[in-house]
């Protein structure tokens, strides 16, 4: 699922940068752009909306008193070119703070932390429905990947990356750790070896030592980790 974004700037050049690096991230969509508090307000009003990016210092209404006006926010980022808004934004629980002007690396700063606190949400919200929808978004080099879970056989630990290997295509580095995939992924990825997580709906057998996967894959099992695929397995 993306994050529904609006953006609110009086500045035309400033919506239209927010625009622009918005769209380099598949994650985020924009669902509207306002010049002002009204229509920001019609916007939210009208449909849902995660995140919203909002200048501070703005004529009509200031952003962070607009803010204070909504019974639930959402994911607040403000963007000002007064750095002493900085601890006042974060008493209206604002996710981060963007300083004008600022680059590609200062957002992707912000994308990155927007991207982590949507994950943490959507895990505490996670329906025990199996049949839902489950993609994640994984970053790979300089960009993120939209992946879904079905399409992931394994997940390999190589020093600070994990390699993913996939069913559909190659497989790809992203730097992550064991730990985040275990906690932000569904309960049928196991890890069954300190270099190795397994998405159990690809395993066709399984010993004490190893696992067969639909693709001839054999993978070790370790025995400090045994107990997560007798658990699994119910056995």
């Amino acid at each position: 699922m993306n994050i529904r974004c609006i953006i609110v700037d009086d500045e035309p050049l400033a919506l239209n940068k927010l625009k622009r690096y918005i769209l380099k991230y598949p994650f985020l969509e924009l669902v509207a752009s306002c010049h002002n508090v009204e229509t920001a307000r019609r916007a939210l009003e009208s449909g849902e909306v995660d995140l919203i990016f909002i200048d501070i210092n703005m004529p009509d209404v200031n952003g962070l008193e607009f803010i204070r006006t909504l019974e639930n926010p959402p994911m607040v980022v403000f963007v000002t070119a007064y750095p002493e808004y900085a601890a006042e934004s974060y008493k209206v629980n604002a996710l981060d703070y963007l300083l004008k002007p600022f680059g590609i690396e200062e957002f992707n700063r912000v994308a990155e932390k927007i991207f982590n606190h949507w994950q943490l949400i959507q895990n505490q919200n996670k329906s025990s429905s199996t049949t839902e929808e489950c993609v994640r978004y994984l970053k790979c080099d300089h960009r993120f990947l939209r992946v879904e879970c079905d399409d992931i056989r394994y997940i390999e630990g190589q020093s600070e990356y994990l390699k993913i290997h996939l069913v559909s295509d190659n497989p790809f580095l992203t730097h992550m750790t064991f730990r985040q995939i275990t906690d932000s992924f569904p309960d049928n990825f196991i890890q069954i070896h300190r270099s190795y997580v397994v998405n159990m709906k690809h395993v066709v057998s399984a010993e004490r030592t190893l696992v067969v996967l639909d693709d001839g894959t054999r993978l070790p099992v370790s025995s400090s980790r045994r107990y997560n695929l007798l658990e699994y397995m119910n056995i």
